[in-house]
């Protein structure tokens, strides 16, 4: 009788065939920056080439403490400035300043100064919008967002991961517009999907002080009210072809003689292996992607 044949061969890694974009939405908390991450290292992009939302925004309010120069080029390309003050600027408006007015106390603490109701600048409130996960005004993110891309691709020609962005039908709007002048094709737009109640349940884990219920609610209905509605415009200028919807929820329980135990890394291999298959990998090659430890 003969041995079953066994492969030679093992994948550790893929990769994309053309340079361009993968767009990561969905929901806060619902694992854009594991998934990111886990594709980075099975699709052999650099971590450098995963730009998300959040660490856009801190390397620009820390490159403006730390680079005189970067701060010039700040106050005189993007008309942002930590002496322009955010109640009396370009991007001032009723709704902004009774925003900023209602985190005066929590300002105040978290950069120990007072008097931050009459002048706190735009550079204080993107670092504390950023550090709290609150939103920054949409010129910012998209001016942000263009500069970063922009210099990234002047360097290298390269696929790249765009994490946490476009969030709302504007921003789209803009990004498409913008890559499109760049020649950047968005190869894939994958939208990872859980419901309200994983949500909460997942951003309570984390302990942070700003995840108490209120906000939570109000951080998923603006993904239904503006993210999601982003996405299709997404769909309707690229082609059904280029959205995936993907369950992010896909928990694996593991059994012991206490009783099942969720096994966090496999849920997560489990969301990245849907995740590789939207985007064309084969099945013939995922297990051998997804045994490595790590993905």
């Amino acid at each position: 009788m003969q041995s079953p044949i066994t492969s030679l061969v093992h994948v550790d890694k893929v990769r994309v065939r053309e340079a361009g974009v993968i767009i990561l939405t969905g929901p806060s908390s619902c694992g854009k920056g594991e998934v990111a991450s886990a594709l980075c290292r099975t699709l052999s992009i650099r971590p450098e080439a995963h730009l998300s939302m959040g660490e856009i925004l801190r390397s620009t309010f820390r490159g403006a403490k730390e680079d005189s120069s970067f701060a010039q080029l700040l106050a005189t390309k993007y008309d942002l400035s930590d002496q322009t003050n955010i109640f009396d600027c370009i991007d001032t408006t009723d709704s902004l300043t009774k925003k900023v007015l209602s985190y005066q106390a929590a300002l105040e603490k978290f950069f120990q100064k007072s008097e931050m109701a009459r002048f706190t600048s735009q550079l204080q409130w993107l670092e504390f919008c950023t550090m709290n996960g609150l939103l920054v005004p949409n010129r910012w993110t998209e001016n942000f967002v263009a500069a970063h891309i922009e210099q990234a691709r002047s360097t290298r020609e390269e696929s790249f991961i765009l994490d946490g962005y476009p969030r709302t039908e504007r921003a789209a709007e803009h990004l498409l517009a913008f890559l499109s002048s760049m020649n950047i094709p968005v190869l894939k737009v994958l939208h990872l999907s859980i419901s309200r109640q994983e949500m909460m349940a997942r951003a309570q884990a984390r302990g942070r002080e700003d995840d108490d219920k209120e906000s939570l609610h109000k951080r998923f209905q603006f993904y239904i009210e503006n993210v999601q509605p982003s996405v299709d415009f997404m769909k309707t200028r690229l082609g059904s072809d280029r959205i995936a919807l993907i369950d992010a929820h896909q928990p694996v329980f593991d059994v012991t003689d206490q009783g099942p135990q969720f096994n966090l890394e496999a849920s997560i291999k489990a969301v990245v292996g849907s995740v590789l298959r939207a985007l064309g990998v084969p099945r013939v090659v995922l297990n051998d992607l997804l045994s490595n430890k790590e993905v």
